[in-house]
């Protein structure tokens, strides 16, 4: 449990592909401007982060929604549930369809009307021209980014990455700068507008989340930012995938 902010805090957990490689999973406790809480996603945690998240929120009594942002990480929810079981649990369709024992709310977060709900404190985007759940499962490109408002910090999972080396390791190499999901080509809408509505998007997130001070990515780090960094690095980022952009351009005129 990391305090990123007086009001936002994030924690790194564990998730292992085939019991083996251990690629990370994320969650952030955000206090709202009520006085309660909301959990951004659902990571198994260690004890002693179980001990601070439920004293930090009153034994859990205090926290009122689990929002999942991303389709397809699906893994933690039933744990978070069985600990916080209260908390209203907030996903997508796909949480829904692939996670049946969870108890999920009726809304869904890639709904406006949900996000309404939570505006006070919380900024959301989906990328334009992206499908937020594709055929293929191994497409993790589109999720919902999730912006705190008071302190400025980004919560994202997959849509955006930082490559950063695993433990000890981590201290001694530079993080990479902001990139976007390697799969991003293949999560683009079948349509000849899909990829400028992908660009104007993320031009878009650049200008509007430019004061982000930190961003919280999936499977990685937290990578913390100076003035003008967040807006330079999506604008770079944007830049890096251009030629998979064009050649989606180019096969759908």
């Amino acid at each position: 449990m990391q305090q990123l902010a007086e009001d936002f805090w994030n924690f790194r957990g564990h998730h292992r592909i085939a019991g083996v490689l251990d690629v990370g999973t994320q969650m952030s406790l955000i206090r709202r401007a009520n006085g309660r809480y909301l959990l951004v996603d659902s990571c198994a945690v260690g004890e002693d982060d179980r001990a601070r998240l439920l004293a930090q929120s009153g034994n859990g009594d205090l926290i009122e929604a689990i929002i999942n942002v991303h389709p397809f990480h699906t893994l933690h929810c039933y744990s978070m549930h069985q600990l916080l079981p209260r908390a209203r649990m907030i996903g997508t369709r796909r949480h829904q369809q692939h996670a049946p024992t969870v108890r999920w709310d009726t809304a869904v977060i890639e709904d406006p009307g949900t996000q309404q709900q939570f505006q006070e404190d919380l900024d959301f985007s989906i990328p334009a021209g992206l499908d937020l759940v594709t055929s293929d499962e191994r497409v993790h490109a589109a999720s919902v980014l999730v912006r705190h408002r008071r302190s400025g910090i980004v919560h994202v999972d997959d849509t955006l990455n930082v490559l950063a080396a695993p433990g000890w390791l981590g201290k001694l190499l530079p993080q990479s700068r902001l990139k976007f999901h390697p799969m991003l080509g293949k999560a683009l809408k079948p349509a000849p507008e899909a990829a400028d509505a992908f660009a104007s998007w993320a031009r878009a997130l650049a200008a509007q989340w430019a004061n982000t001070p930190a961003v919280c990515a999936a499977h990685s780090t937290v990578r913390q930012l100076q003035q003008g960094d967040w807006q330079r690095e999506v604008l770079r980022a944007l830049a890096d995938v251009e030629p998979t952009l064009e050649r989606h351009r180019k096969a759908h005129l």
